[in-house]
């Protein structure tokens, strides 16, 4: 068996009037990221991870920002892409872990769904899934909840 490492990491401004989605759920709150696709920071990292491990460069080769095919889409089917795509390498999941960075608000309460849907698009266990959340303690862009930040490490089989 053949083991893959790989590590993602995404940005996104938060901005007042925006959809907040992370890990392919909506959640309720007064700001939301700007992005060209949902924004959905999480999953833009766990593509980054999944591609990077396949050595199949990064997310905005596939699906660039200046495509209009990709304005306004919904993450879960860039996840679900890549996911095609490493399938179609040869590769599986073997675990995938997480940090999603925010100030607010607090999405421990969401983690449990966020693991459902990401382990539904990737076709394995929601126990293979880790996802954890962090504040910057009021530092920086995201502790003046300027920002969001996510990474992601996966461990791919083939």
């Amino acid at each position: 068996m053949n083991l893959a490492i790989g590590q993602g990491i995404d940005f996104h401004r938060l901005e007042p009037r925006l959809n907040l989605w992370i890990g392919g759920v909506l959640i309720p709150y007064e700001k939301g990221c700007v992005a060209h696709s949902d924004g959905d920071v999480l999953l833009h990292a766990i593509c980054d991870a999944l591609l990077g491990a396949a050595g199949m460069r990064d997310i905005g080769y596939f699906f660039p920002d200046t495509s209009e095919e990709f304005k306004n889409i919904d993450s879960k089917i860039l996840l679900h892409r890549t996911y095609l795509k490493i399938c179609e390498e040869g590769f599986r999941i073997g675990n995938l872990d997480c940090t999603v960075l925010l100030e607010k608000p607090k999405i421990s309460s969401y983690i449990p769904e966020m693991k459902t849907v990401i382990s539904g698009i990737l076709e394995t266990e929601a126990g293979k899934i880790s996802i954890k959340a962090t504040t910057t303690e009021k530092m920086g862009f995201i502790g003046k909840e300027e920002g969001i930040a996510a990474m992601a490490s996966v461990l791919l089989e083939k």
